[in-house]
């Protein structure tokens, strides 16, 4: 159940490198995700999310421009901390999410994921 960003694209590497040794890889992840996209080398399971794909988008950005914009740190420090708060809410949401998928926990459990 990997996690958008450098932590996906660090494990993708590993993904492929256990394909590659005959592993059967299956990947859980939300329906919208930046970096996560499927791949000949593993099995791909979407879940429904708390959010949009633009929406994810524009909160990004919005990260981004608070972490390189100007000023002390005292003062861009409100402004990281709320967009932190706000992916680390969109994160337990996104589980949450995943966890109210019948359909695909069992599937999980079944499989023995």
């Amino acid at each position: 159940v990997p996690v958008d960003g450098s932590h996906w694209l660090s494990m993708r590497e590993v993904l492929d490198i256990l394909r590659q040794k005959g592993h059967e890889v299956v990947v859980v992840a939300p329906e919208v995700s930046m970096h996560i996209k499927q791949s000949n080398n593993f099995v791909m399971k979407r879940h429904s999310g708390p959010i949009t794909q633009e929406e994810m988008e524009e909160d990004f950005k919005a990260f981004l421009h608070a972490s390189l914009e100007e000023g002390s740190f005292l003062e861009r420090f409100p402004k990281l901390y709320q967009h932190m708060k706000r992916l680390g809410n969109l994160a337990v949401s996104s589980c949450e999410h995943l966890l109210e998928d019948k359909e695909l926990m069992s599937y999980l459990e079944e499989s023995k994921f």
